[in-house]
């Protein structure tokens, strides 16, 4: 991709604060960042530096002036509604939209909001954390930072990250790819937030049996819908955590700490609702479900006298 491009990133959590600083780095495209804070500098710490980096920012989508080549929606999958003006702001036809959210029908969940834009899904597998409005940490968690579908767009986007330290490739096989994150996302973040801890709590003998029945219900959950797991699946998928450091949060714990609202649907609940159609029984994850449903109420203000859902 020799031309300059205008790339828009929506969400500065702490994947959208860590990609925007990192393409702001690289210099090869102009950036701005759409937040519901104006910040004008973004702090990127990694584990051998500190970088302080000169951001634009976009509040409001009236001050959008034109359309973009790409825009990168970092929201959370539940937040996708709200992105809504300014995607309709933002997109035409020939612009390209990657998700970096969670989940698995990150195409049909934002098509209808970008007026025939191209749909790019994306498995983000880096860990970024979000400090401050103004400062992100990342590292690099795995051998690949992004993965995409083995499409024209998956490749143009490899394209538009050259010069950032991030690691990408474009993969056939990417909805095994996408359940393997899931299930991977599915242990970890109700687990360090139901405990409120870090990853380190995976160590302990007991939640490793935990996460393990949770893995196990979901290896057949996936392959049940169609994705190419091994049998040994669950057991790499643990050893792959095993290897995070074990400082890392997850960012269904953030969330939780924060009192914001949690992606239970996007992951435990995938899992619930595929099994059921599928008739496959998932006793570990439905008990999870209900445990971070009720976190959900709460930091929502939903009083438990005024019913739930089953």
């Amino acid at each position: 991709m020799d031309q300059r491009a205008r790339v828009v990133v929506i969400g500065m959590g702490g994947i959208g604060g860590v990609v925007s600083a990192l393409l702001q780095r690289a210099a090869r495209h102009d950036v701005m960042v759409c937040s519901r804070q104006r910040i004008s500098e973004l702090t990127l710490e990694e584990p051998d530096a500190t970088t302080q980096l000169a951001v634009k920012t976009l509040v409001d989508p009236g001050e959008v002036t034109s359309s973009v080549n790409w825009i990168l929606l970092c929201t959370k999958a539940h937040d996708t509604g709200s992105a809504a003006p300014w995607l309709a702001r933002l997109c035409r036809p020939d612009t390209r939209v990657a998700v970096l959210q969670n989940g698995l029908d990150q195409t049909s969940l934002v098509a209808p909001f970008v007026g025939g834009a191209t749909v790019i899904p994306t498995i983000v597998h880096f860990n970024g954390e979000r400090i401050a409005p103004d400062h992100v940490r990342f590292r690099h968690a795995r051998n690949d930072d992004l993965t995409f579908p083995d499409t024209a767009a998956g490749r143009a986007f490899i394209q538009l990250l050259e010069g950032t330290s991030l690691k990408a490739e474009a993969r056939p096989d990417f909805k095994t790819l996408q359940w393997r994150k899931l299930l991977l996302n599915a242990a970890a973040n109700p687990l360090t937030t139901l405990t409120r801890q870090r990853l380190a709590v995976l160590r302990r003998d007991d939640i490793r049996v935990l996460c393990m029945d949770l893995l196990n219900e979901g290896v057949a959950v996936a392959r049940a819908a169609g994705a190419d797991l091994a049998e040994d699946e669950a057991a790499a998928i643990f050893d792959t955590l095993m290897g995070y450091p074990p400082e890392s949060g997850t960012s269904m714990y953030f969330d939780c700490l924060a009192s914001r609202p949690i992606e239970v649907e996007v992951l435990t609940g995938s899992i619930v609702r595929t099994g059921s159609a599928h008739g496959i029984p998932t006793p570990t994850n439905r008990i999870l479900l209900s445990l971070l449903r009720s976190i959900n109420d709460a930091a929502s203000g939903r009083l438990l006298l005024q019913g739930g859902r089953s």
